[in-house]
């Protein structure tokens, strides 16, 4: 063999030697050209989004408020998304006045109307109940309750800690009992007798917040860090319950995929996947996760995707972190045997 056959042959041995890491590389970069065509699909359905806003006669103003309407039979006897349909029916006039709010399309005001509904429902807003809220903020689901005779634990991130979620700058966070008093919802002499609030972590929930008939939390738990955080809560927040009770829990849902998600930052997106896995989780536990109801609407305000900075309305599925996503509400009954 001659000096330059040697010097080819070994040139060749040490390209391929270095085949894996090139592999590597290419595959690395094919991920990249992925991912720059996956958020250009998504610039592209903002764009188109913006051209989809129904007329105003669908949703301004619309729907009307009902007078004269009622809670409704039976209406979440599973878990929902966030769909325009909902805003139509007579309960949801019903609970819109009853906590003192505009009716429009937003996702916020369905989260308070299916917790309020949920828990009417299943007979736990009647007076001699008890029911702890969990990072309650200003919303007026705990003026309600204690108008209803519930005896109410509010709690919410201690000051210290409100910083590191963001939501001292939202100006939704409760400092303590005075920033829930509503009194167009609840006479002071109801609120003062049925209401106490102390500071709660989420994510370390004390000891002794336990015998509770009802908790609920409204899109909270998706701020608590991940995923796994978010699910560890709702099984934490069961063992604040008598057997038997009920507990119902609004967040996040991504409804763009089953896969790709947003997880390990402020804001969390839960997938279905997340759900049917917690589900078996409760299950082996004893508890019992209603079924879900994944239908995300096809009216004309479902289709329409909100995007930054957010409309006042509508304002049912919005566009984060390059997902469409959209409340969801579950609704867990604790074991009577646990």
């Amino acid at each position: 063999m001659t000096v330059s056959r040697l010097g080819r042959g070994l040139r060749m041995i040490a390209r391929l030697r270095t085949l894996p890491s090139r592999m590597v590389a290419v595959e690395r970069s094919v991920r990249r050209m992925e991912i720059s065509q996956r958020e250009q699909r998504r610039e592209i359905q903002q764009g188109l989004a913006q051209l989809m806003l129904p007329e105003e006669v669908v949703w301004r103003g619309q729907p009307p408020l009902l007078t004269d309407a009622s809670p409704g039979n039976r209406v979440f006897d599973r878990g929902a998304l966030c769909r325009q349909d909902s805003f139509q029916q007579p309960y949801f006039s019903f609970w819109t006045s009853r906590l003192g709010e505009g009716l429009r399309y937003h996702r916020k005001l369905w989260e308070f109307v299916f917790i309020s509904q949920a828990l009417w429902e299943r007979g736990v807003c009647v007076s001699g109940r008890r029911g702890v809220g969990f990072g309650v903020g200003r919303e007026p689901l705990t003026a309600m309750f204690a108008s209803e005779g519930v005896f109410v634990t509010a709690t919410d991130l201690a000051p210290d800690g409100k910083a590191e979620t963001g939501w001292a700058a939202t100006k939704q966070h409760a400092d303590g009992k005075e920033a829930l008093r509503n009194r167009a919802i609840c006479a002071d002499d109801l609120f003062d007798r049925n209401v106490e609030f102390r500071f709660c972590d989420m994510n370390a929930i004390p000891e002794e917040l336990t015998g509770y008939d009802f908790c609920w939390s409204a899109c909270a738990l998706e701020h608590l860090g991940s995923i796994e955080k978010g699910l560890a809560f709702i099984e934490r927040s069961i063992d604040c319950l008598k057997p038997g009770g009920w507990a119902v829990h609004t967040t996040e849902y991504n409804v763009s995929s089953d896969d790709e998600t947003v997880d390990n930052l402020g804001t969390v997106l839960f997938r279905k996947r997340d759900f049917e896995a917690l589900a078996d989780r409760l299950r082996a536990k004893g508890h019992e996760m209603s079924a879900m109801d994944w239908n995300p609407g096809e009216g004309a305000v479902d289709r329409y995707l909100d995007m930054p900075p957010y409309r006042h309305d509508p304002h049912l599925k919005m566009m984060l972190m390059g997902f469409t996503t959209t409340s969801i509400g579950i609704i867990v009954r604790r074991g009577e045997a646990t």
